[in-house]
């Protein structure tokens, strides 16, 4: 693979994103391995690598590719992430032709129809989220609900280490996490979203219902997380989640934009928090 390639591969993926699909399946491992020695397992090696960066290209190229339109007007593309262009298209094509791959390779060598279940309404999602005719992206409700995307790796991890599908709160603390973020992902795009015709749920709520929303979801999440642990200490940095909308609810000089690119960091802190925890407990 040619240097420029693999330049556009790591700007098409969006690097400080890969934690949400790498991360979340490594959590989904520990969560549900008996020995930590299950690490050594070739197959978690193989889908560590996958979820990591085939996946995020898979996601972020089918995104940048059929967003070109409304996605013109949103300056974040030429800052905090990239802006997909034209002479990019061959190197594009057949990146995402390399992953698609890649994918079936893996589906078609996967050991039981479970897993082959999980991983398609995987790629399901992640493709038509973006992609006509289905576009999530575009459907109010849909749209964050179809970003339990990001929540398939740490299922499809649970169930590779330990044969079975995670307990049912897990799942649903998952489902109330991403609804959050990607509902707040969205409010400081409503301008451009509106400006090019695009009818998200934060477009249709606007902001300050779209706040309540998201702090709705992140305060049953934190009621989950906590009661799960059994009201461990730890488990009360959870908080800091429905403390981000609340804080900008009730403070008006905040800017939601900063706030939002503290995401990835927190979300990586108390994710390796719960990875380590879930680690320790098998030498136990």
């Amino acid at each position: 693979m040619s240097e420029n390639l693999l330049s556009l591969a790591f700007r098409i993926s969006r690097v400080r994103f890969w934690i949400y699909t790498g991360g979340t399946y490594v959590v989904g491992f520990a969560l549900g391995m008996a020995s930590w020695e299950a690490f050594l397992r070739p197959e978690y090696m193989i889908y560590l690598f996958y979820f990591f960066i085939p996946a995020n290209i898979f996601i972020y190229g089918v995104n940048d590719y059929f967003d070109q339109e409304t996605d013109k007007n949103n300056p974040k593309k030429d800052v905090q992430e990239y802006r997909w262009q034209k002479k990019d298209q061959k190197g594009l094509f057949f990146l995402l032709t390399l992953v698609a791959g890649i994918s079936f390779i893996l589906l078609a060598t996967q050991a039981d129809w479970t897993e082959r279940v999980i991983f398609s309404i995987f790629l399901f999602l992640s493709f038509f989220y973006s992609a006509p005719p289905l576009r999530f992206k575009e459907l109010p409700g849909l749209d964050f609900a179809s970003n339990m995307l990001y929540i398939m790796p740490g299922i499809f991890g649970y169930y590779l280490a330990s044969g079975y599908l995670p307990p049912w709160f897990l799942i649903l603390a998952g489902f109330f996490h991403i609804a959050a973020m990607h509902l707040f992902s969205a409010i400081p795009d409503i301008g451009y979203d509106k400006k090019a015709g695009l009818q998200t749920t934060a477009v249709v709520l606007s902001e300050r219902p779209s706040l309540l929303l998201c702090l709705l979801f992140w305060a049953s999440l934190s009621i989950i997380v906590i009661f799960a642990s059994g009201i461990h200490p730890a488990s009360l940095l959870v908080l800091i989640y429905p403390a981000i909308p609340l804080l900008l609810l009730l403070k008006r000089d905040v800017d939601i934009k900063i706030l939002y690119w503290y995401l990835p960091a927190i979300n990586t802190t108390l994710g390796g928090l719960v990875f380590i925890a879930a680690t320790l407990h098998t030498f136990g």
